[in-house]
């Protein structure tokens, strides 16, 4: 009969074991997804921030000539070189909008393209130096067409 007991408490405590290393290596999955989503998502909402900023920098050297880049009523206008045609970057409805059209044609916010949403955009600009602000954050562009630092 002790030989009978001794089994059963040695089965009770291998089961015990297992469901209780079972139970540890469960919770360890579900902490562990649900921090690898926060940090994802993490991620993604940094990466945003910079694809925002990073798109007016962009935007800004690959028409960076004499005379192209003006603000005007707080839109940035981008000159296309001699096409006639402008990129346009506005905030409207608490969006940043890019119009790419002609310099003189209206401002048509159904056909501009969304960049970003942000509740900020000011623009400044001081010579070669433009300073830009958005909900991302603030970047410093030298122009160099306006003779800024190369």
């Amino acid at each position: 009969m002790t030989t009978e007991r001794t089994a059963r408490s040695t089965s009770y405590f291998t089961i015990g074991t297992v469901a209780l290393f079972l139970v540890g290596f469960l919770l360890l999955v579900i902490f562990g997804a649900r921090i690898y989503r926060e940090t994802v998502a993490s991620q993604y909402a940094n990466m945003d921030t910079r694809n925002q900023l990073s798109y007016l920098i962009t935007t800004l050297r690959s028409c960076d000539e004499r005379g192209a880049v003006t603000v005007a009523d707080d839109m940035l206008v981008i000159r296309d070189g001699d096409s006639g045609y402008a990129f346009r970057l506005y905030l409207q409805e608490g969006q940043l909008v890019e119009d790419y059209a002609a310099i003189d044609a209206p401002l048509d916010p159904t056909a501009g393209q969304i960049i970003g949403t942000t509740n900020t955009f000011a623009i400044e600009k001081d010579g070669a130096r433009l300073t830009i602000e958005t909900d991302a954050g603030r970047v410093l562009v030298y122009l160099r067409g306006e003779g800024g630092a190369q």
